[in-house]
């Protein structure tokens, strides 16, 4: 059983070697554990550092790709690599390193494919009052979306078994927390979560600069999200509001003609009402073409899933690779 642990980093020289330090290299059930840096572009000397720290494997992107995007390629990275078990932890040693046994627990005992670590964020002392209120709302409504039970859904400390990590597929271009549970979810991939502790803070977060920040960026991600895998229900719920507004609009003219008989004036309100209304079939019809482009977007992730492992029985090599300090 191979356990490989990957580290996104972007400019992480002066936190990545208190991360590593921390991160075992023994498990009880695991037979062998490395570490994969994968290296977004940064500008100070991160891959150095990491190769002094011992890392055995380095996916350095040419530039600066997002979060997302690097952990997608360390994840294709690490099953190219033969691990059986991917564990992502940050590199600003927010995660307690010591707590990876728990996360692999589950996973080892057969009883999930992916694992969540749930900081408990309400009991986090540098998050604020707000931050911590936008957390527990921001999970409920993945939790919502994905059917699952998972309360730190923007955790990124994390652990996949191989059959969980063939099927991930993330296209968001920002953050691949939510999109990877929503998604786990609706594949019906067995999720769990474990307590974990938490480091002090050794920096600001460079994902937000502020709350105003993560409310502008998380609450778009989390709709795009959500038409992307559940666009009939999006739509169709725009519509019925959409809807409701035009019946509002047409009220005046109906309850004058009903009740008084005058089918004159409120050409305002009837015109209005029209508009409403187009604007309402409209987007049912769009609910109902995102349904089937939901529907080709399954069979599309089933023949990137099918082509992974093609790939990986062939030996094709991960892209942008390099040997850390211990492999040749």
């Amino acid at each position: 059983m191979k356990l490989i642990i990957q580290i996104p980093c972007l400019d992480e020289a002066l936190t990545l070697p208190a991360t590593i330090a921390e991160l075992p290299r023994e498990i009880d059930g695991i037979d062998a554990v490395e570490l994969l840096v994968i290296d977004d572009g940064s500008t100070d000397n991160t891959v150095e550092v990491a190769r002094g720290c011992g890392v055995e494997h380095i996916v350095r992107l040419t530039n600066n790709k997002g979060l997302a995007a690097g952990f997608q390629a360390g994840l294709d990275a690490c099953l190219k690599l033969g691990a059986d078990i991917v564990v992502n932890t940050d590199a600003d040693n927010q995660y307690r390193g010591a707590d990876v046994a728990k996360l692999l627990a589950p996973i080892l005992a057969g009883e999930a494919d992916m694992v969540v670590g749930d900081r408990q964020v309400s009991q986090i002392d540098h998050f604020s009052g707000s931050k911590k209120g936008l957390q527990r709302l921001g999970s409920w409504v993945v939790r919502r979306l994905s059917g699952t039970e998972i309360t730190d859904t923007t955790s990124g400390f994390r652990a996949y078994n191989r059959e969980a990590a063939l099927q991930l597929s993330v296209v968001d271009n920002f953050t691949y927390t939510l999109e990877s549970l929503i998604q786990a979810g609706k594949m019906l991939v067995a999720v769990d979560q474990v307590t974990v502790g938490t480091n002090p803070q050794t920096r600001e977060s460079r994902l937000f600069d502020s709350t105003g920040a993560y409310v502008r960026r998380n609450g778009p991600a989390i709709l795009r999200i959500y038409a992307r895998y559940e666009p009939l229900r999006a739509f169709a719920t725009a519509g019925l509001v959409v809807m409701a507004l035009a019946l509002a609009a047409w009220l005046p003219f109906l309850l004058d003609w009903i009740l008084n008989g005058n089918s004159n004036g409120h050409i305002q309100s009837l015109i209005l009402g029209a508009v409403l209304f187009i604007a309402a079939v409209q987007l049912f019809a769009l609910g109902v073409i995102g349904d089937l482009l939901a529907g080709q977007r399954v069979m599309t992730q089933r023949v990137f899933e099918r082509v992974r492992r093609v790939e990986l029985a062939l030996g094709v090599e991960p892209s942008h690779y390099e040997p850390g300090s211990k492999v040749d």
